[in-house]
């Protein structure tokens, strides 16, 4: 196979993966019209049409998806085999991606990543925090971080943090103008302030639990984000009521700024862990990380 050929066969990996052209030739480090052109020359030298390009976005054809599901493990086995080589390095090195969500990764990630990361600076990590449950195989990620009852039974799971419980909080201004519910089914009459959940395209349903009673609130408001500090400010500011993790929220109960309410049906819900498919060859790098976040109790 021709070296042209090799190198062109990624470029359309990059940019099928990706499904950007913007956004693959940052990750090349090229330019977006040598990027284009690379492209168009491959499907003229193959005969068919690997792309379909419109002004918002770039999705493989039919064509497109076969030559990648026949290429692609072939690339990562070769790219496999030379993360190998790093076992004989002095230390581990290497580039891993971790999809998570923001409370994990302030909490967990953060500050595992702060005590590893200067003993290994060859290894580069990058997060991103998306509270939809990511496919880590198609959208190359090396792992993904959700709670536990959220990881897929084919995916291998290693816990990395502790159950938590969940808190409803408001700010004592907002208690004062709209009162103060007793019992979940209050909540209908109050705003609350809404987490947004992007692969079921609803929000956050909040649970609640008490003696063996289940309530689950679908809370309503003016206001939904996909950030919980966002949601924590918004609360203090008092614009309404949020459910969020208790560890999130305790400096401001502590200092008077937001009053914890219904802590008699507040749920436990169960620690966060490292999610990663079985057959993936995996670097030293993976490994080290994996180890650096494990949770022992």
């Amino acid at each position: 196979m021709a070296r042209e050929t090799i190198t062109d066969l990624l470029v359309f990996m990059a940019v099928a993966r990706e499904r950007s052209f913007t956004r693959a030739a940052a990750h090349l480090g090229v330019s977006q019209p040598a990027l284009s052109r690379t492209i168009r020359e491959l499907e003229a030298r193959l005969g068919v049409r690997l792309l379909t390009r419109t002004t918002r976005s770039v999705a493989p054809t039919e064509a497109g998806e076969r030559l990648l599901a026949s290429v692609g493990p072939h690339f990562e086995g070769i790219e496999a085999g030379l993360s190998d080589l790093t076992a004989l390095r002095e230390k581990p090195s290497g580039s891993l991606r971790i999809t998570s969500v923001e409370h994990a990764s302030n909490t967990i990630l953060a500050p595992a990543l702060a005590k590893l990361l200067p003993d290994y600076p060859d290894i580069k990590v990058e997060i991103i925090n998306d509270y939809g449950l990511s496919d880590i195989v198609a959208d190359r990620f090396d792992a993904g971080v959700r709670l536990g009852e959220q990881v897929a039974k084919d995916m291998i799971g290693v816990r990395i943090g502790p159950d938590f419980k969940q808190a409803l909080v408001g700010s004592p201004a907002y208690l004062k103008r709209r009162g103060r519910p007793r019992t979940p089914h209050d909540l209908a009459d109050h705003d609350c302030i809404n987490l947004r959940l992007p692969t079921s395209g609803g929000v956050y349903v909040w649970p609640f639990t008490n003696r063996g009673q289940t309530v689950r609130v679908r809370p309503e408001g003016h206001l939904t984000f996909n950030t919980i500090t966002l949601m924590l400010d918004m609360a203090v500011a008092g614009l309404g009521l949020a459910f969020m993790p208790e560890d999130v929220v305790q400096d401001r109960i502590a200092d008077g700024s937001l009053v914890r309410m219904l802590a008699e049906w507040a749920p436990t819900l169960p620690g966060y862990h490292l999610y990663y498919p079985s057959r993936r060859q995996h670097t030293p790098a993976f490994a080290l990380l994996v180890e650096a976040l494990r949770y022992r109790a």
